[in-house]
């Protein structure tokens, strides 16, 4: 019986232990947001080489292996806006959203879409300059 409820106990807290998936964020919010210059953290997490073909204005580039290895780089960054990651498909959006939020980042956002979708769309692209 003791084993039953420990049981039934472990499989209430489950959902409690699981980390929250990134909520979305539209193109047309971020496209206001910038537009209103409301505080936006936009990480591309995509490769160096991707993120010089193109990449959002006012995106920084920090590769999902690197983004561990970058966490300090990235707690600079808390406070300063909503941090909303990118990539080309979500995938390694999902992978580095699920980086920080075991570093203890809430509130994360993904780019719905990606940077295919914000492309197609025929919204601002940058060159990179620095790369």
């Amino acid at each position: 019986m003791k084993l039953a409820r420990r049981l039934l106990l472990a499989v209430a807290l489950l959902p409690a232990l699981a980390l929250a998936a990134p909520t979305d964020m539209s193109r047309d919010e971020l496209k206001a947001r910038q537009a209103k210059g409301q505080p936006t953290v936009l990480i591309d997490v995509r490769s160096p080489a991707e993120f010089a073909a193109g990449h959002i204005p006012g995106a920084i580039n920090i590769p999902v292996d690197q983004v561990e290895a970058r966490i300090g780089e990235i707690d600079k960054l808390r406070g300063k806006g909503e941090i909303v990651l990118y990539c080309r498909s979500g995938r390694r959006a999902g992978v580095a959203a699920g980086v920080l939020e075991s570093r203890g980042y809430r509130g994360l956002r993904h780019l719905d879409g990606d940077f295919p979708a914000w492309q197609a769309a025929g919204l601002p692209v940058a060159p990179c300059t620095n790369c």
